[in-house]
């Protein structure tokens, strides 16, 4: 399974409308929408009203990803904003079976990310609750920034925990400088999710760039 999330943090906001129809249109899978605080990350972007607009612009799954410290006062409203996949970092929270089971409850699916130095042994007791487990690959809070070999480690370990887990539907997404020279790297290790920001919100064909990016993952 290669599923392809662009992330709209690298989309043109003033013609939102339109940059959804054409990744949509283009072949993604679904969209990534980046919520920052400006405290757990050095950035501040979107809330649960752009997240009910996207919701109303597209037919695809919202992956909703919170890079926000105390994650558990927010998640109602994005879980009621319409978000699909609702993705909560370990890093920011103290409570994360809690939380899991907070996000469950309104009948969504489940997401835990890891920054950079977090080892995958933070998902060892909350593992088979999870749908989604979000390796980043650069350091959360800006787009444009290089990838970072070590995830691939991390995607691989994390993969092999799901094997041996009684977890056979959770998938594991990759965030951070995807792009045709990394992309199927990431695929070999385990990854079924490609958050992609830059590589197709910047190209002058989002079908072109997009089926790029299957290509090399499926190869």
């Amino acid at each position: 399974m290669i599923l392809i999330s662009p992330s709209i943090l690298s989309a043109d906001f003033l013609m939102l409308g339109d940059e959804l129809n054409k990744v949509t249109q283009a072949g993604a899978n679904l969209i990534h929408i980046d919520v920052m605080d400006g405290h757990f990350v050095p950035n501040l972007t979107m809330g649960p009203l752009i997240v009910e607009a996207v919701k109303r612009g597209t037919s695809l799954p919202l992956d909703v990803h919170l890079m926000i410290n105390n994650p558990e006062r927010s998640i109602e409203y994005y879980a009621k904003a319409g978000a699909d996949y609702l993705t909560i970092h370990s890093e920011s929270c103290i409570h994360l079976e809690r939380a899991i089971k907070q996000i469950k409850s309104f009948g969504i699916k489940a997401g835990v990310a890891l920054n950079p130095s977090t080892h995958e042994s933070a998902l060892s007791y909350v593992l088979d609750e999870l749908d989604l487990v979000l390796v980043m690959s650069v350091n959360p809070g800006f787009a444009h920034q290089q990838f970072l070999p070590s995830a691939l480690k991390k995607i691989s370990s994390i993969k092999n925990m799901l094997l041996k887990s009684s977890n056979k539907n959770c998938l594991i997404s990759v965030d951070g400088g995807i792009n045709d020279q990394t992309i199927a790297a990431c695929a070999k290790a385990g990854a079924q999710i490609f958050v992609a920001g830059s590589y197709i919100f910047k190209a002058l064909d989002y079908e072109k760039a997009i089926t790029s990016l299957k290509t090399l993952a499926q190869a």
